[in-house]
């Protein structure tokens, strides 16, 4: 979903969000959920019983790794919905093709006029040769 909304963005707004913050998002994001559900795992492993209201004592570290697992995933969360909110509003102009794809829904100008296009597109490749697009 989370790349989707990225990968998307430039198209539905013709509008940049900025990647630095993107890519620290997803290392935060990536990060957190890891540190928070191995965590869980391990406790599960060691015996911890789930939903109860209080754990035993021996449980306290690992469930205090797994809250801050947990920080650290929302801050990654909290950073991408405010890069992509930035970008929508204040992002740099970009192109109808910001990712260079060869498919129809890039061969339009970015935000997508009403009916999309104005007379049949001629289509004179597949969606993947990249040959006559001068992308690599």
């Amino acid at each position: 979903f989370f790349a989707a909304m990225h990968y998307w963005l430039p198209k539905f707004y013709g509008r940049r969000y900025a990647e630095k913050p993107a890519v620290i998002a997803w290392a935060l994001m990536f990060s957190g959920f890891n540190i928070l559900y191995f965590t869980m795992q391990v406790l599960g492993m060691q015996g911890m019983p789930r939903r109860y209201y209080d754990y035993l004592p021996e449980f306290a570290s690992l469930n205090l790794v797994s809250t801050i697992g947990s920080w650290i995933m929302v801050s990654g969360l909290v950073l991408l919905l405010v890069n992509l909110f930035r970008g929508l509003l204040w992002g740099p102009p970009c192109t109808g093709n910001p990712w260079g794809g060869a498919t129809l829904e890039w061969s339009i100008p970015s935000p997508p006029p009403t009916e999309n296009f104005v007379e049949e597109p001629l289509v004179t490749h597949g969606p993947y040769d990249f040959k006559g697009t001068g992308i690599p």
